[in-house]
């Protein structure tokens, strides 16, 4: 399977990793050679990748106007395995650190959550196998290229917690509700796996009650919920100052 992956910083960062298999890089006739570009194209240069100049109206039509004049066509995500976040960790000598996303439908909070997950130094990431967002150019995109330094897998999430858990993992679900706890009251410190429920419904009754705690943000103003991407970002930097302050 072959996509398009747009945006210099996108494009850039799936050059820099070299986990994908590129066939041909497009730009847009008469671009400006700022930013990234010029590094983009060295690279290019250097592998001796195809590199085309088409009108932008083409980009345009085919991604709207945030491609910044450049495309380049790809082989699809190399998705990873759990496996491999676990043995991360080891040869990190971390507490395991993994985010789990329980039916995020919408590709633009999918690639927030990535790029703050990437910033944190998340071992891995794991997203379902069915009814949700999965890896594509949207999220690549929305994520500045954070997916292609990432461990992503996609696995049933039950599956994925039972094996965190063997780990030596806790899992922390993140939902308001009864039975949760204020997050700053929670021991975030050790190996631990985060889950953040989809937007509007949360997470499902069988993923909650497969965590061994639920933990909620405070909530000071009117109103009642925040955004999952925003939510799970902040969940995800409560945990690395915690982790910060343990290693101290």
């Amino acid at each position: 399977m072959k996509e398009w992956i747009n945006g210099r910083n996108a494009v850039c960062e799936v050059l820099l990793t070299q986990r994908r298999e590129v066939f041909e890089l497009q730009l847009a006739q008469g671009v400006q050679s700022t930013g990234r570009l010029p590094q983009i194209l060295q690279i290019a240069k250097e592998r001796k990748i195809k590199t085309s100049y088409i009108p932008r109206a083409n980009l345009d039509k085919r991604f709207g106007e945030k491609h910044q004049g450049i495309a380049l066509e790809a082989s699809g995500y190399p998705y990873a395995a759990i496996d491999e976040m676990i043995e991360l960790a080891h040869d990190r000598q971390e507490p395991l650190f993994i985010l789990m996303l329980d039916v995020l439908k919408n590709p633009q909070n999918l690639g927030t959550l990535i790029r703050t997950a990437e910033a944190v130094g998340i071992h891995g990431v794991v997203i379902p196998k069915a009814r949700t967002a999965e890896i594509n150019e949207t999220v690549v995109n929305a994520a500045s290229g954070a997916t292609e330094h990432l461990l992503i897998a996609q696995s049933n999430l039950s599956q994925a917690i039972s094996q965190i858990k063997a780990a030596g993992a806790w899992v922390a679900g993140l939902d308001g509700g009864p039975g949760s706890q204020p997050i700053e009251q929670a021991n975030l410190s050790g190996a631990l796996g985060i889950v953040v429920g989809s937007e509007g419904a949360g997470m499902r009754a069988l993923t909650r009650k497969a965590c061994d705690f639920i933990v909620s943000l405070p909530m000071r103003g009117q109103i009642e919920s925040l955004n999952a991407a925003v939510a799970g970002s902040v969940a995800l930097y409560l945990a690395l100052q915690a982790r910060n302050k343990k290693s101290k």
